[in-house]
């Protein structure tokens, strides 16, 4: 039996402002992150001051492999200066504990969410960066 996993992503911008949009679900592997860190990296070359907000989707991820899970630290280490504001869409408890502790790698405001019109509100909302 074959489990849908990876992730979808947008790149773009909002006015001035360099945005990712992202949706990871399933169970995340080191296969999904060998796709989107070239993605990202590639993103990140094209824009000369990059100050990235993210709003992400993680409704329907449901974990990472432990190759994964490092392989996401690594690249909130290499590109975590980079990074505004990350709001996080999803209703599972152990998410916003996953909000609080990126925040501490990646040096950006990280908020959890379980609606996208708040997210992106908050993401948006220039008063309160």
């Amino acid at each position: 039996m074959s489990q849908q996993h990876g992730f979808s992503i947008g790149i773009g911008r909002i006015n001035d402002e360099f945005v990712i949009h992202m949706k990871a679900f399933g169970t995340l592997t080191h296969e999904d992150y060998k796709t989107i860190t070239p993605m990202l990296e590639g993103a990140f070359k094209q824009v000369e001051h990059p100050h990235v907000k993210v709003l992400a989707d993680m409704t329907h991820l449901e974990g990472w492999e432990l190759q994964a899970a490092w392989d996401d630290f690594k690249l909130g280490l290499k590109y975590g200066s980079h990074f505004e504001k990350v709001a996080l869409i999803g209703a599972q408890p152990w998410q916003d504990a996953l909000a609080k502790i990126a925040g501490w790698f990646v040096g950006a405001k990280v908020e959890q969410f379980s609606e996208y019109a708040q997210a992106k509100a908050w993401l948006f909302d220039k008063e309160k960066v």
